[in-house]
């Protein structure tokens, strides 16, 4: 198994919480780069944009968000939150935005989108969520179910791709 197929299990310490995080969607589909978030159990990653390229990554992290960089028929460049870049079938993707707690400290999720706002928990770089629309540099953030609000600054997969 290599590393990258297991690099992204990382745990969540969190609270249910009943904060509404409504996933945000790309308005517009042809132009790129844009968000997109792997949307299968299990998503081959190819070193080109057919079936009969060889398998580079495998991913096993749904909702793991991908920036997709170009479009070739079915198929998307995508690159990942480690900056590795490969092409994967459409079918793999989803619109609907995630975003991954980038690399370093724990991060607060608070009960609202301000500073001042109760911290409901702390989540491990590594944790992935689906996202809503970020406001005021604060983004939504459902981690399977566990809803808060993250700052923006600290996750891969908000903002401009």
């Amino acid at each position: 198994m290599k590393p990258r197929q297991i690099r992204y299990a990382f745990l969540l310490c969190a609270c249910v919480l009943g904060v509404n995080a409504a996933p945000a969607t790309a308005a517009n589909e042809d132009k790129v780069p844009y968000w997109a978030s792997v949307d299968a159990e299990v998503a081959n990653m190819r070193v080109g944009p057919g079936d009969s390229y060889r398998i580079d990554w495998v991913y096993r992290r749904p909702h793991l968000p991908v920036k997709v960089l170009r479009r070739e028929g079915p198929w998307r460049l995508v690159e990942d939150p480690d900056g590795a870049q490969g092409w994967m079938r459409d079918l793999l993707l989803s619109r609907q935005r995630a975003a991954i707690v980038k690399k370093g400290e724990l991060v607060d999720v608070r009960a609202e989108g301000r500073s001042g706002a109760p911290m409901l928990w702390r989540v491990e770089p590594g944790v992935v969520g689906l996202l809503g629309e970020c406001k005021d540099g604060w983004c939504p953030f459902d981690a399977q179910g566990h809803k808060g609000f993250v700052r923006e600054e600290r996750l891969w997969g908000a903002g401009a791709p």
